[in-house]
Order: structure tokens, then sequence, then C-alpha cells
């Protein structure tokens, strides 16, 4: 059978959703999220409010669209940044992985808040959206390398018996949820990380820090440093 091709009208369609995206990035990025409304965004493709309801329902699918869209790109920018180094060692993978999270986000901070700023309600309260898969999509980079790390040689994890039982139970149905790929002691060290680089980040983007630190590069680097060793790695510095 000859390939199938995409109707024109699908190209059309697709071609304006591109440009959708784009005139919500500029609205986000020129006056901040509450100029994004649907009458401003048709205003930016040239259509009228109405008629970009055959694209969206409304606000919040346009919202949870467009955050899929710059979640896919921080996305696709760490994972060339990882596989860029495919051929090497399980240590310089990640912190180019780490890297470059970073350098999308610094350089798209109201792209990044965007994505971030409304959490994702947890799987079982929320139905499968372009959103969510994104956003596990996203998680997924870094949990496929901590895991990768771990079946090549397991890094030190505290006794579970010295965790609070809470903490016991709730690390026991996220490592059920990953089939088991990473162990109730071994999760624990991949959340502590994560919440401590994505922390950071954070903080780096809404500029809570800028009382202390003018560069937060070299304080992202420590915590990489720290991470490495944490996670039986030798640290490497960027460039």
């Amino acid at each position: 059978m000859p390939p199938q091709t995409t109707s024109r009208r699908d190209r059309l369609r697709q071609a304006t959703l591109g440009e959708i995206h784009e005139a919500v990035r500029t609205l986000l990025t020129t006056k901040g999220s509450a100029a994004v409304t649907i009458n401003a965004v048709a205003r930016e493709v040239g259509m009228t409010g109405p008629a970009l309801y055959h694209y969206f329902a409304g606000h919040d699918e346009l919202v949870g669209a467009t955050a899929a869209g710059f979640c896919r790109e921080l996305t696709e920018s760490m994972l060339a940044a990882r596989d860029a180094h495919a051929a090497d060692a399980h240590a310089r993978r990640l912190l180019a992985t780490c890297r470059a999270m970073r350098d999308w986000a610094v350089a798209h901070p109201a792209e990044f808040g965007w994505i971030f700023a409304s959490p994702l309600a947890p799987p079982n309260r929320q139905p499968e959206s372009a959103r969510q898969a994104a956003g596990q999509r996203f998680e997924q980079v870094f949990l496929d390398q901590v895991s990768d790390v771990w079946q090549a040689r397991p890094f030190p994890v505290p006794e579970l018996a010295g965790l609070d039982p809470s903490l016991r139970e709730q690390l026991a149905a996220y490592s059920d949820s990953l089939e088991r790929r990473l162990p109730l002691e071994a999760a624990h060290v991949f959340l502590s990380w994560w919440i401590r680089l994505y922390g950071l980040l954070c903080m780096e983007v809404l500029n809570q820090l800028d009382f202390a630190f003018s560069d937060l590069r070299p304080v992202f680097e420590e915590c990489l440093r720290e991470m490495c060793a944490a996670l039986g790695l030798d640290y490497e510095p960027a460039g």
C-alpha cells in the first residue's frame, strides 16, 4: 500500500496550532500569564475569539496544550544533550542532561513557570492528557538514567528501618508505579536528588536567591558534584 500522507486540511490545522502556540509564548513572555486570554491569543493570530474555540474548548485546554508543548521542548533539549554523549559513561550523560535542563529553564523562565506553576494532579485523579503525557516523559529522562546507574552499580542507600513509616509506605507505592525498577531505598535517593535539583532551579528561575547570588551556575554545579558523589559517579566540570 502507498504511504499515507496528511491531508491539506490537517496540514493547515497543524500550522494554525503552531501559530497559536507561538502567540501564547509571545503574550506570556512580553506581558505575563494574565495576558494569555482566548481573545488576546485570537487577535495575535488574526482570528476571532469564537474561531479559536474550533481548536481549543476553552482557556484551560489552551493552557494545558501550550504547557505540554513547552514541556516537550524542554524534554527534547535534555534528550539531545544526553544523546550527544550516548557512548560516554553514565556520569557524563547525566551531567549533560541536568545542565541542559538548567540552560533551557534559565533561557525560558516564563515558559518554565508556565509548565510548573500549576502542578498536575496525580495520574489516578486526572484523565490522560497531552500535558500529563509530556510531564511523564520529562520525568522519565532523569529517572531512566538513575535506573541505569542503579542497574550497573547500585549506589549507597539509607536503611529502610530508619525512614518514617509514612515515608516508607509512600515510597513503596512510588516504587510499585515504576514496576520496581528502583527499590524503595533507591527511589528515596532518586527523589531526594530530584527535589534538590528541581527546587534549586525553581528558586533560580523565580529569582528567589538574588539577595545572595548573581550567578547560580556554580551553586548548581556544586549540587551536581554532590549528586554524583551520592550516586557513586565521577563528577566532571562543565565545558
